[in-house]
């Protein structure tokens, strides 16, 4: 069932997809010159708070920069772009580089992501670490490693794998490895809370379904109850403590009626 489930998901957006409305085309969402459009959130300030200028634009590349840090003390940022989304398709390209800064956990050594259907930045509480929503998850490896990229955690929400529901908080895709300083091309397809794609360098690593409300990470005064679909949401970059960079931002918004 799992099997019929996936190849009929993937021919569907394979349809999908050329199938498009005229009017859905791509559109660059970062402007390769400053942040506009973008609000961070970093833990233990209020929403468009970066004083340490963790996000920057340098040379029109966005990165996640620690050169005002000196060490790491939990300062878990996103940087949200304006606009609630729900039946869209997100492409981008990444690349680890540098070195963690000190005190940061060691599963965050090359670990970014980029979160969707997530709640707003002014939703979240003052020391809130992450935004309810569903992160592609970026890994960075070392020659001889295998450490997949294009992954899925899920902070405060769960999804149904084929017809199941899994509450694993990650799950790991089928991606080869990328390495340090390598600069990597991810896709991520979202169909409302229908069914979504994590594509790597034009692969589909991981599909999942019906993603909802619910989980251990999900903040007690959050205002939708365990169990409620996941429609749609904001987009956002991570930092985790490892510098990255993120260039060719861009977006196409898909009909609804899909």
């Amino acid at each position: 069932m799992f099997r019929y489930l996936l190849i009929l998901s993937i021919l569907l957006y394979s349809c999908q997809i050329k199938d498009k409305e005229p009017d859905e085309k791509w559109i660059a969402i970062f402007n390769g010159t400053d942040l506009e459009g973008w609000t961070p959130k970093i833990s233990g300030y209020e929403a468009g708070e970066d004083f340490r200028n963790t996000f920057r634009v340098e040379e029109g590349v966005l990165k996640v920069s620690y050169s005002a840090y000196d060490s790491f003390r939990g300062e878990f940022g996103h940087l949200f772009y304006k606009e609630e989304l729900s039946h869209y398709r997100l492409r981008l390209e990444y690349r680890f580089t540098g070195d963690q800064l000190p005190g940061g956990p060691s599963w965050a050594l090359m670990n970014s992501g980029v979160m969707v259907h997530a709640q707003s930045p002014e939703s979240m509480s003052l020391t809130q670490d992450f935004p309810v929503c569903l992160e592609a998850q970026f890994l960075g490896g070392t020659p001889g490693s295998v450490r997949p990229t294009g992954n899925l955690c899920t902070p405060g929400t769960h999804v149904y794998i084929a017809d199941t529901l899994t509450t694993q908080h990650c799950l790991n895709s089928t991606s080869k490895t990328y390495l340090h300083n390598e600069w990597v091309r991810a896709e991520i397809v979202v169909f409302g809370d229908s069914v979504l794609h994590h594509i790597v360098n034009g692969d589909t690593v991981f599909t999942y379904f019906r993603p909802i409300i619910g989980g251990d990470h999900l903040p007690d005064d959050y205002p939708d109850a365990p169990g409620t679909p996941l429609t749609k949401g904001y987009i956002a970059l991570q930092s985790e403590s490892h510098p990255v960079e993120f260039r060719a931002i861009e977006l196409m918004k898909m009909s609804s009626r899909k």
